[in-house]
């Protein structure tokens, strides 16, 4: 039987650590039990934020309506030649998955170590890191369609995935809730060392023919250097995306600002670093109140103990309006900001 809170504090439910209450709070461990809920009537006509990890996301202000934390577990693997197919259920916490398929070298999602957050989040944002995006590797999802109490499955052109972008952030906002995750990985590893410090990192390490382990151990321990951990301090990851620029309004910049920090993005797009354009304009490490940025990476906004979500959306909304003053660039948010 389906256990329905009431008044319950979102605080431990987000990696903020923001304290914001929700009216109604269901946990749901098994996808039968999405169809139970969503019999009731009254489920369907409420205001509804389906949450996993509670990483991707700015609470800035109570919310009145159901938070479904989704918590289904589980992990399927088949191997086919060369071939390995894995299912995650959506609960599954996307870490936990890297290392699972790290440990038996089936390889194409280590450099997308120690992302935070859940499984079936990873589609709707089409995570990435370190020059590998989940549409990579991504096969197909199950989901359960609200309005009509059934699941379907979305094939990887179903998803329509972008930068950081997909359907269910767009024409297909809030109508499915993701319950698994389908990935075609490798026993033949294509490492991808390309990007960021890994070459680096990899060299100072003395490997010069890495396995998709060094890899995801590299990756953990830049991010690990770089990003604060939401155990100890509140964060959600980087809070902006990357700007993507035409190559015209990349060369205006780079004739004022000759150091910018660039990645090519496909044809005509130059593909700009947010962390180096908000240090350039002197944020890095700033305190205001009880929010501020990362002292070691710009683009990570932090609650340094009682922030409000207001609070940190003001704070997100001044480094915007800095950066387009001095770079003409306007940064977007990655995380999602519910009102």
């Amino acid at each position: 039987m389906l256990q329905i809170q009431e008044n319950v504090s979102l605080k431990n439910f987000n990696t903020f650590g923001i304290d914001a209450m929700a009216r109604y709070f269901v946990e749901i461990a098994h996808e039968d039990e999405l169809v139970e809920l969503f019999a009731d009537p009254q489920w369907q006509q409420t205001a509804r934020l389906v949450i996993g990890g509670g990483s991707n996301l700015l609470l800035v202000n109570d919310f009145d309506g159901l938070v479904i934390r989704m918590n289904i577990r589980g992990i399927e693997h088949r191997i086919s030649h060369n071939d390995v197919f894995v299912e995650a259920g959506g609960g599954e916490v996307w870490n936990d998955l890297v290392n699972f398929c790290v440990a038996r070298e089936y390889a194409g999602i280590e450099n997308l170590s120690l992302i935070p957050g859940s499984v079936g989040a990873s589609p709707i944002q089409n995570i990435g890191a370190y020059g590998v995006e989940l549409k990579d590797t991504f096969v197909s999802c199950k989901a359960f369609e609200i309005a009509t109490g059934t699941f379907k499955t979305f094939t990887k052109a179903d998803c329509k995935f972008g930068y950081r972008e997909s359907v269910f952030k767009n024409e297909l906002k809030e109508m499915y809730i993701i319950v698994s995750v389908k990935f075609h990985l490798s026993l033949i590893p294509n490492i991808n060392t390309q990007y960021g410090a890994i070459g680096q990192e990899l060299a100072s390490r003395g490997i010069t023919s890495p396995t998709i382990k060094d890899v995801s151990q590299v990756v953990s321990h830049i991010r690990v250097s770089k990003l604060p951990d939401p155990s100890t301090i509140g964060n959600a990851g980087s809070f902006f995306k990357n700007p993507l620029i035409s190559v015209d309004e990349f060369k205006a910049i780079q004739l004022k600002f000759p150091d910018v920090v660039n990645y090519p993005a496909g044809e005509g797009l130059v593909k700009l670093a947010a962390g180096w354009l908000i240090e350039q304009c002197g944020w890095k490490g700033k305190i205001a109140g009880n929010t501020g940025t990362w002292k070691n990476q710009a683009l990570v906004l932090v609650n340094h103990g009682g922030a409000t979500g207001e609070e940190v959306y003001s704070f997100s909304s001044q480094i915007i309006d800095s950066v387009y003053t001095k770079f003409g660039v306007m940064l977007q948010r990655e995380v999602n900001i519910i009102n």
